[in-house]
C-alpha cells in the first residue's frame, strides 16, 4: 500500500497529518469505519468538522510509526471492554447487577433492560451498562458454558 501522507503529534499531544503535496491538517482524529467486525480495516482520518483527509484501508499496511500513534489515539478516545466471561448476575428480572471478567480486569455493571443487549452480527453482543458503558461479546457462543446460560435467559 501507498501511504500519501505523514502523521505526527503537535506540541498539544494532537495529531497531525502532512499529505506529500505539503498540505497541513492539524488535530486528526482515526474513526473506525466497522469498530466491531472489522477493527483494523477501513480507518477514516478526520478532521473536528468530520471531514475526511485520509482512508486507510488495514492498519498493517502501515509504518510501524504511524501505526503505533492511531492505536494510540483509538485507546485513549474508545473504551469498550471486551466481556471473556460472566460470573454471575443477582437476578434474570431486569434491572440486575452483572459480575463479570473481562479483558480489562472484573467489573460489577447493572444491566437496566433486555433492550440494552443488542445483537451485532451473527454471534456478537453489544450490552449498555446503566452508565452508557457499553461491554462487547465478540462471540457468544464461544464463550463457556456458564456464561451462555446466562445469556440464553437474557437473550
Amino acid at each position: 500500500m501507498q501511504i500519501n501522507f505523514q502523521l505526527s503529534r503537535n506540541a498539544f499531544d494532537h495529531l497531525v497529518l502532512t499529505t506529500v503535496d505539503g498540505q497541513v491538517h492539524e488535530n486528526v482524529s482515526p474513526v473506525r469505519a466497522f469498530p466491531i467486525q472489522s477493527p483494523d480495516e477501513g480507518i477514516s482520518l478526520v478532521l473536528q468538522d468530520g471531514q475526511e483527509v485520509a482512508w486507510i484501508d488495514r492498519l498493517a499496511d502501515l509504518p510501524d510509526a504511524i501505526r503505533s500513534l492511531i492505536a494510540q489515539e483509538l485507546a485513549g478516545r474508545e473504551f469498550m471492554p471486551e466481556i471473556a466471561r460472566i460470573v454471575s448476575v443477582t437476578s434474570f428480572a431486569t434491572p440486575c447487577t452483572w459480575h463479570v471478567k473481562t479483558d480489562r480486569g472484573e467489573t460489577d455493571f447493572v444491566l437496566k433492560g433486555e433492550e440494552d443487549i443488542r445483537r451485532i452480527g451473527a454471534a456478537s453482543l453489544l450490552i449498555a451498562d446503566n452508565h452508557g458503558i457499553h461491554f462487547l461479546i465478540r462471540d457468544m457462543h464461544g464463550i463457556d458454558k456458564h456464561s451462555r446460560k446466562i445469556l440464553d435467559r437474557f437473550l
